[in-house]
């Protein structure tokens, strides 16, 4: 039996790339992030069986734009949350780039924590644990996980075996398709950061 499990980043945002959102309530999907949901949804193959979002509004929008598209509902996964990043919620980055514990996250991703946030350890062992749930219960099946940039980053980094710390080294655009295939010899990665045609 395999499994494919395609992970979904939510489109594009006003506050993208300005402000660190993390989980502030309300940040909606922009004209340009509907668009590319809309043709990303499109390059799922083969058609979606189980289609789950992070309770994110962004990403809700997302999964929900994708659903239309196959006539499937979306179920919220707490599992495939924004990460905490605690007191750092609605900063700028411009706000951000003077904070040394900021530096430091950045340096350390491994080991560092946002104040009063969740580590990239925590969000790594969160997401790898609802892979394996999905593999136990859903065999021969397409999913698609709507979530964001570190969760998304973090699985993608432990199936390629990559250090926390390397986080810079995997990007993860807006609307982007990562995908893992589940077998019998195992899960692997077969594509990584599949962007939306501009």
């Amino acid at each position: 039996m395999t499994t494919t499990i395609h992970l979904i980043r939510h489109g594009h945002h006003a506050l993208l790339g300005r402000t660190l959102c993390g989980r502030m309530a309300g940040v909606a999907l922009d004209d340009e992030g509907r668009r590319d949901a809309e043709i990303c949804a499109g390059l799922i193959d083969p058609p979606p069986t189980l289609i789950q979002s992070s309770p994110q509004l962004r990403a809700l929008q997302t999964a929900e734009l994708i659903a239309r598209q196959y006539g499937q509902s979306v179920e919220i996964a707490p599992a495939l949350d924004e990460l905490d990043v605690g007191d750092w919620t609605g900063l700028s980055f411009a706000e951000l780039d003077a904070d040394p514990a900021w530096q430091r996250w950045n340096a350390e991703r491994g080991s560092a924590m946002p104040p009063q946030g969740e580590s990239m350890a925590a969000v790594q062992q969160r997401m790898m644990s609802h892979v394996a749930q999905l593999r136990r219960t859903h065999g021969n099946a397409c999913i698609v996980l709507v979530s964001h940039a570190e969760p998304i980053r973090a699985v993608i980094m432990q199936v390629a075996r990559i250090a926390l710390d390397d986080f810079v080294s995997v990007d993860v655009a807006p609307a982007s398709i990562s995908t893992l295939v589940a077998d019998s010899t195992g899960l692997k990665l077969t594509q990584a950061n599949m962007k939306v045609p501009a």
